[in-house]
């Protein structure tokens, strides 16, 4: 198995940016314990809420809001890009093109971070088992 490398990225209320890495066998057991350290550091808000996705200071990119829309929305079960789509604009109230969310969720399946399955003329995704169900940046080299 390829080494992984996880980034976390954190901004506090100042603007101030904090990243911690991890880079080898990254187990979900593993993720889960590091993200119980930026916890403990008050980077993460307990409770279920999507941390921050929805804040007007938010400095998030596309690609992580449809990321976090769907470890949201569709943690156990199967979707298409256009769910995905219409829940996005829902939640988000902001337009995103169909052509735009089937990109990113070609490249979150392309990474791990989705399964893609080919069901008659469309595709559907879930997301992988694997993969903790928390804000985290994974790249896979």
């Amino acid at each position: 198995m390829p080494a992984r490398k996880m980034r976390i990225e954190l901004f506090d209320s100042e603007g101030n940016r904090y990243t911690i890495s991890f880079e080898g066998q990254v187990t979900r057991e593993k993720a889960l314990h590091l993200l119980d350290l930026v916890e403990l550091l008050g980077g993460v808000p307990s409770g279920g809420s999507n941390p921050g996705i929805n804040s007007p200071t938010n400095e998030f990119s596309k690609y992580d809001k449809e990321r976090l829309t769907i470890q949201r929305h569709f943690p156990l079960v199967w979707f298409t890009s256009k769910e995905v789509q219409s829940v996005y604009e829902r939640e988000l109230k902001e337009p995103i093109s169909l052509s735009t969310v089937a990109t990113y969720l070609s490249r979150m399946a392309d990474r791990g971070i989705l399964v893609k399955m080919h069901a008659s003329k469309r595709l559907k995704y879930r997301m992988a088992p694997s993969f903790p169900a928390a804000t985290i940046k994974q790249q896979i080299r």
